[in-house]
């Protein structure tokens, strides 16, 4: 079986940290977010991913030749010139993704991240003999997204309804499809949406059907939900592989620490907490729902919230870093510095305190 992930554009929702790596291969719960896909879809036996790409296609190639080895998958660009929305790129890939076996093909969003339950969607697609399958999601403000209507007892479409006034229903779609080869004739090579363009003209011939997705689901492609699926994933791995979680009289709740980083006495950290290689983090720190990135070193007594820090950056002594401050790599924050939802570009020193949520350049 093949995959096509949709890589797409320049991670704009998630800079500082996209200045200095494509957004794909930022880490998320210590592994680039694409990873955590592309060994999901290995698992169930894919060997071939397409990545449609338009943002620097070689940096990430550089990083995934190393990586296809050591998976044993075969990993292949598809270079847009122009953006082509959801669904060009499908038609773009058309002959990487076509082969003789006429097996269907999966296509995902790069943001998404959940408990990827490939092995189940093929089955539920064998069993409706439709033409493609989608993964919806519950949410809870549905009106914020598309919402799929479909019938409850077989999962056919009837149809998708852009951020509703009224309630239609509670289902979106979660950026995982299923689909046969057939539906490449269905895309022109041109700018388009496989949402509102595609998806509503196969519905509209019943031969779109969606299962709902059992665990967790998340786009992270924006700081704040980006720390939301972080705890969701936690809980995911307490739930199904918990010895892969530190443990500790100085942890609370779920956290993931490499085996390389080294932690001092007197800590607490977590709940909800990575801590990347080769970080360091001093005596008397306090982490609580946070991302501390490859390299990074935090001085004795500061306390970290809410925030992502960026690699090999230092957080200062009794400094104190909380909602939603974004470091990018390589940012120094002196000691007794406050920051309080600062986004801090990379390369910089912080010397003086940031009172509200600002960029600073």
């Amino acid at each position: 079986m093949k995959a096509l992930i949709l890589v797409g554009g320049f991670g704009t929702r998630l800079r500082p940290l996209t200045l200095s790596v494509p957004k794909p291969l930022v880490e998320f719960a210590n592994k680039p977010m694409i990873l955590h896909q592309i060994e999901a879809l290995k698992a169930i036996g894919v060997s071939e991913v397409v990545l449609a790409i338009n943002y620097q296609p070689e940096v990430m190639m550089t990083f995934l030749k190393e990586f296809e080895t050591k998976v044993g998958i075969k990993i292949t660009c598809s270079q847009e010139t122009e953006p082509l929305g959801t669904a060009g790129p499908l038609a773009l890939a058309r002959d990487k993704l076509i082969d003789d076996s006429g097996e269907p093909f999966f296509v995902l969003n790069s943001d998404v991240i959940s408990e990827y339950p490939f092995k189940q969607m093929i089955e539920f697609h064998k069993s409706h003999g439709g033409e493609a399958s989608i993964m919806v999601t519950k949410v809870d403000e549905p009106s914020k997204y598309g919402v799929v209507v479909m019938e409850e007892s077989t999962g056919k479409v009837q149809k998708f309804v852009e951020k509703p006034k009224l309630f239609v229903g509670n289902k979106i779609n979660a950026g995982i499809y299923l689909l046969n080869p057939s539906v490449l004739d269905r895309i022109e090579l041109r700018p388009t949406s496989i949402e509102k363009e595609v998806f509503p003209n196969i519905a509209a011939e019943n031969k779109l059907f969606a299962m709902v997705l059992p665990g967790f689901w998340m786009d992270i492609g924006q700081p704040r939900d980006y720390i939301t699926g972080l705890r969701l994933y936690l809980d995911s791995l307490r739930k199904n592989s918990s010895s892969k979680l530190a443990r500790g009289s100085n942890v609370v709740g779920n956290v993931l620490v490499d085996e390389t980083a080294k932690i001092g006495e007197g800590c607490l950290i977590g709940p909800d907490v990575a801590i990347g290689p080769g970080c360091v983090v001093e005596s008397g720190v306090r982490l609580s729902r946070c991302t501390v990135m490859r390299g990074v070193r935090i001085k004795k007594h500061a306390c970290i919230s809410g925030s992502i820090i960026g690699w090999h950056s230092t957080v200062g002594q009794w400094a104190r870093v909380e909602n939603m401050t974004i470091l990018g790599e390589d940012v120094h924050v002196s000691d007794e510095i406050y920051s309080n939802g600062g986004v801090v570009l990379p390369h910089k020193e912080i010397k003086s305190s940031i009172l509200k949520p600002e960029i600073v350049m």
